[in-house]
């Protein structure tokens, strides 16, 4: 895994963490949820490629 991707996760949950408390406290808590939904989407399509490769990497080391 990439040092990189680790900041770019990181980046993007303080980001949506600060924009979630501005729409939050202007009365927009629908897309305050919008914008956190959005956030994890974007995370788990840049996690995706590791985790097949994690499962990939496990059934060929089971069968033998």
């Amino acid at each position: 895994m990439e040092v990189s991707l680790i900041f770019k996760i990181g980046a993007v949950g303080i980001l949506v963490s600060v924009l979630g408390q501005v729409l939050k406290h202007s009365g927009r808590e629908e897309q305050a949820f919008l914008t956190s939904l959005a956030g994890l989407v974007l995370v788990l399509f840049w996690v995706l490629p590791y985790i097949y490769e994690l499962f990939e990497t496990i059934k060929k080391l089971f069968m033998l």
